[in-house]
């Protein structure tokens, strides 16, 4: 009741009071309808709540996770040891200049790939040519000196001794048969015994003479006429010695590339006077190189020569150069306790140049048969650990987790010494904090040029 109707009542007026009744229903039934229509909010939020969010066991039992597998391996394998490597030449030469002359041709040489025989240089050589000329004179003359004792000298050397050999025959006989005839007179006594004396005499003196001349013929043909020709076979050996020696001299006029190779560096120009021994060029041999690094004398014992190298470089490409070690120092450099180890490389595209530096990666104590694994299936304990684990795949998709030893390693392998046999099925990929037990399948690879389909659709 308002305050105007006490008023009106306390006058004595009767006052008409309307039903309360109908405002108290409409107001309750408004609060009623909100309050129920919250509640059916609330149950509808929990009740969708609860539907995205199944319980935890049935949760657990229904992930599967997206992992790559691969096989274990059983197959070679290779304890790798890497170092940086630096590109020599196979063959190097300073070329030098063998007489003193001014370079009459000689062009821009450096960095020129040259052939074997290929003339670099032309050196002034007047002198050499005139020289050439007088040996050459000097041989014929020898060669008709030996002409003339052949035909000429020993002929008549020879007639003549004949001449005298058969003229001693002569006296000897002449004075032979004298002796004997008086010999008769003189035992007839026709003549005195000093006739017969000086008769013998006579006979004593030709047949001396005789003796003397057979000797001298006997000379003639047995030293001196092979004496004298060998004299003169001599000189003309001496005069042709001489002729190749300045013909020699002549070919040094002309520089050539001693090999197949490239000009490093250029000392001397076109018009420069060179002096005899003065270095001219450099050149390297490019088709073949070696390559030499530095390993630590612990890596080092490892190593032995016909070990397998691979080069690997921004050069090179995805496509590393192969080859085998040929040296392993014997010696150490006392300072830094390395050992230098050389490789042979066939270079004939000249991928590798001189001086380039490159990774040098040798394998050796291979191993045959070993079981082999990714090195991205291993979870290593720590990071120089030789043990860790890995996720072997049942039959039921399910991984384990699986302690593994590790043997030899690779860049990209290792060898498991415990822990597997060969042929499981290991988690490759996503296998980082992969609880054990989990249920997996194979990932799918996506296209890779699904993107740009989807852009070529738009």
């Amino acid at each position: 009741m308002t305050d105007e109707d006490e008023l009106n009542t306390e006058q004595g007026d009767p006052v008409e009071t309307p039903d309360p009744l109908p405002r108290r229903s409409g107001s309750w039934l408004v609060t009623a309808g909100i309050v129920a229509a919250a509640i059916i909010l609330v149950v509808i939020f929990l009740y969708l709540r609860l539907a995205s969010s199944p319980p935890e066991t049935e949760k657990k039992a229904d992930v599967v996770v997206s992992v790559k597998t691969a096989k274990v391996e059983l197959g070679p394998i290779a304890r790798e040891f890497t170092a940086v490597g630096t590109v020599a030449p196979g063959e190097q030469s300073t070329v030098a200049a063998s007489i003193s002359a001014q370079i009459r041709q000689m062009r821009l040489l450096k960095n020129t790939l040259v052939q074997k025989g290929e003339v670099l240089a032309v050196l002034a050589s007047q002198d050499i040519a005139a020289q050439r000329a007088e040996a050459m004179a000097a041989v014929e003359e020898a060669k008709l000196n030996l002409q003339t004792l052949q035909n000429v000298t020993i002929p008549q050397t020879s007639a003549q001794i004949e001449k005298d050999l058969s003229d001693a025959r002569a006296n000897a006989d002449n004075a032979r048969a004298t002796y004997e005839r008086r010999k008769e007179l003189f035992n007839k006594g026709g003549i005195s015994l000093k006739d017969l004396d000086a008769s013998q005499l006579a006979l004593t003196n030709a047949e001396n003479a005789l003796s003397l001349a057979e000797k001298n013929a006997g000379l003639s043909v047995k030293a001196i006429n092979p004496n004298a020709r060998a004299i003169a076979e001599n000189k003309i050996k001496q005069a042709e010695s001489r002729l190749r020696q300045i013909e020699t001299q002549a070919g040094y006029a002309e520089i050539k590339a001693p090999f197949a190779g490239i000009i490093t560096d250029q000392y001397q120009f076109e018009g420069d006077f060179a002096s005899q021994g003065a270095k001219l060029l450099t050149i390297a041999e490019i088709g073949n190189v070696i390559v030499k690094a530095d390993f630590s004398d612990t890596a080092a014992q490892f190593l032995k020569d016909g070990d397998m190298v691979q080069l690997r470089s921004a050069t090179i490409g995805d496509d590393p150069m192969t080859g085998k070690v040929t040296l392993v120092s014997r010696s150490a450099d006392p300072q830094n306790r390395t050992v230098e180890v050389w490789a042979n490389f066939a270079n004939g595209r000249g991928t590798l140049r001189p001086g380039d530096s490159v990774t040098f990666v040798v394998s050796s104590t291979p191993q045959n048969d070993a079981v082999i694994v990714p090195v991205a299936a291993v979870q290593l304990d720590a990071a120089n650990s030789d043990e860790g684990t890995v996720m072997v795949v049942d039959k039921l998709s399910v991984a384990h987790e699986t302690k593994v030893k590790i043997g030899i390693r690779t860049a990209v392998k290792y060898e498991i010494t415990e822990g597997l046999k060969g042929g499981e099925t290991i988690v490759v990929e996503g296998n980082y904090a992969l609880p054990d037990g989990t249920h997996v399948e194979e990932a799918k690879d996506e296209p890779a040029n699904k993107g740009s389909a989807n852009d070529t659709d738009r």
